[in-house]
């Protein structure tokens, strides 16, 4: 049986490796920083084991409800420090503590000799534990204290080479832009303590998660505590602190400056962890946005216009990290876009299936970065042949962001699909039904566009000739008299060493068989029932025995649907083998040759 201490040691395992790391380790015992990578790997291979459990515990349907520990009431508003464990809950905890510990793995190596490589591990030990404590929280001033944590650990690691003003000014821009969204989530939450009678007068408490849920219930008796105009305000303000977070128009600019950070870092954010906050805090709240239908359309068409506009910027940009930095944010988007159209279990699982395709893609980046001291991709070329297994994984990872079966991104895109495609021709009213038209040709034209960055990105730096890595980049710069962007080494031509390509592989097996492993779409495999994670996450909405949810399904597998975007996907890939395949070392980047629209696409629109 998982008791609270057990499920409470998932968060202090990560926590209490900052404690030693940060205050024992780098101020006293900084000699032996190297001990400080296998002391937050031990914790989160601890903690993911234990997530595990707690997982296995709840499809077994254990009750995991455990009493509060009250800190401070106000006016019966409390604040509560409380576990709120679920279906929701525990695949969360599963994603991050995976992903957290593969990019540990990874760091050993791509941090290795660093000055300040047990400040790093601190770092990292917090970003984990801070995203840990947001997904266990049943107190939402508890959660937004781990919110803004999350925030200030991205800071804190975009920021981590702090002597680079690049890097500097880009840990700033991403702290005050999410505070923007956040202003948002922070009026959400004064408003719910100034409903604080009418919460009181039924018993509830305006602070406890469960408890909001309950009181947006349009059948609750004597009518909903939250309902009407007020109720769509206290959705969107939820929502603008999403979209801070993760990235969604027009708050996206800072999650590619966010690249100058170490790129493990960047693997977590795009991942498991930042830019996950905001999709995982729809989700949370989600039984009060199926409250508020007028603010779904408004998640459903900012995230369908995210995931078209973001791929934009993706086709034209050389950095190889801003390319996978455009690609989370047009994908953010689909899981926004997903969670409006009122598909919610097909958003987590697209959730899921991300974080292990594109914390690949990220450490692809880094693979190459090491052997060619840059990440500018007009400065690679080349690399299958002297990286044949880091070739094999980004093609592994690539196909699965694209969306080719029988990958991951395959199967948990189609379900995002098929729901537009239910929502904007078969059902709901008017503004329904034509928000998920837009929204259906917005992720369809986002199929294309991924497509075809995706394997440019591909072709540039994997195929043609080698073209002179960082010390090329170097001679051109001093040749233009422009200053040094610096880089990451010397150019070594060769695989990364077992520490970085170990976790890559693991990644790349998560992203060939865990699409369908974990969502069989059509009959039951290897003992695993059809559809599984989405029931799952659906019984535990309807767990809550809220009455004003109704009954969600899971979209039927849709054959034309499917066919559809696979063509659509073979088309941009074809695009893009045309173009970019067999283009010679001199030859100018063909979108060059549009050249109004590579301006606007280069200059990020001029925001």
């Amino acid at each position: 049986m998982v008791s609270e201490a057990f499920i409470w040691a998932i968060l202090l395992l990560p926590l209490g490796t900052f404690a030693v790391i940060g205050m024992v380790i780098r101020p006293f015992f900084n000699r032996f920083a190297g001990i400080s990578g296998i002391l937050l790997i031990g914790a989160m291979a601890a903690a993911l084991a234990l997530s595990l459990l707690t997982l296995q515990a709840v499809i077994g349907g254990e009750e995991l409800h455990f009493e509060g520990h009250k800190w401070l009431v106000v006016d019966g508003a409390a604040i509560e420090f409380a576990l709120l464990i679920d279906p929701l809950t525990a695949l969360m905890l599963v994603v991050v503590t995976a992903v957290s510990l593969m990019v540990q793995i990874y760091s050993l190596g791509y941090m290795k000799g660093d000055p300040s490589y047990a400040r790093y591990f601190a770092y990292m030990a917090l970003f984990t534990a801070s995203m840990l404590g947001l997904i266990l929280s049943a107190n939402i001033i508890v959660l937004y204290a781990f919110w803004e944590l999350v925030g200030v650990s991205s800071y804190l690691l975009i920021g981590f080479w702090h002597e680079r003003p690049a890097a500097a000014a880009a840990a700033k821009k991403a702290f005050l832009i999410t505070r923007i969204g956040d202003v948002g989530l922070l009026l959400a939450i004064l408003y719910l303590f100034f409903q604080g009678d009418r919460f009181a007068a039924a018993g509830l408490n305006p602070f406890h998660i469960p408890d909001i849920w309950q009181a947006a219930q349009p059948l609750a008796a004597g009518g909903a505590v939250l309902g009407g105009v007020g109720l769509t305000w206290l959705t969107l303000g939820i929502f603008s602190g999403a979209m801070g977070k993760s990235g969604q128009f027009p708050l996206h600019t800072w999650l590619p400056d966010a690249m100058e950070g170490p790129t493990p870092v960047s693997a977590l954010i795009h991942a498991a962890t930042m830019v996950a906050a905001g999709v995982f805090l729809v989700a949370r709240f989600y039984p009060v946005f199926l409250a508020a239908q007028h603010a779904l359309t408004v998640v459903a068409l900012i995230g369908g216009f995210t995931a078209l506009f973001a791929a934009t910027m993706g086709l034209v940009m050389n950095d190889i990290k801003r390319v996978m930095a455009y690609s989370t944010v047009s994908q953010l988007g689909y899981m926004m876009a997903a969670l409006g159209l009122g598909a919610f279990p097909a958003a987590i699982f697209h959730l899921v299936t991300h974080a292990s395709f594109k914390a690949l893609l990220f450490m692809v980046a880094g693979n190459v970065n090491h052997a060619t001291g840059t990440f500018n991709m007009r400065y690679m070329g080349g690399l299958r042949r002297t990286m044949p297994l880091t070739y094999i994984l980004v093609l592994i990872g690539g196909l699965s962001l694209v969306g080719i079966i029988p990958l991951a991104g395959f199967w948990s895109k189609d379900e995002i699909l098929s729901a537009a495609w239910s929502d904007g021709w078969q059902g709901g009213g008017p503004a329904a039904l034509w928000a998920g038209k837009l929204t259906l040709i917005f992720l369809l034209t986002g199929v294309l566009l991924t497509a075809f960055y995706t394997f440019r990105m591909i072709y540039m730096t994997f195929h043609g000739e080698f073209r002179g890595g960082a010390e090329q980049e170097q001679a051109d710069l001093a040749a233009a008299g422009e200053p040094d962007v610096g880089h990451h080494g010397g150019v070594h031509l060769a695989e990364a060493p077992i520490f970085m390509w170990l976790p890559m592989v693991l990644l790349g097996i998560a992203a060939v068989v865990s699409g369908y492993l974990l969502n069989p779409q059509w009959v039951e495999e290897f003992g695993i029932p059809k559809h599984w994670i989405s029931e799952f996450l659906i019984e535990g909405l309807e767990a809550t025995h809220l009455s004003g949810l109704g009954h969600l399904e899971v979209p039927a597998f849709n054959r034309w649907m499917a066919a559809a975007s696979m063509v659509i996907a073979l088309v941009g890939i074809g695009l893009a083998s045309l173009l970019y395949l067999r283009r010679s070392a001199a030859a100018k980047d063909p979108l060059e040759a549009v050249k109004p629209v590579h301006v606007l696409l280069s200059r990020k629109y001029f925001m």
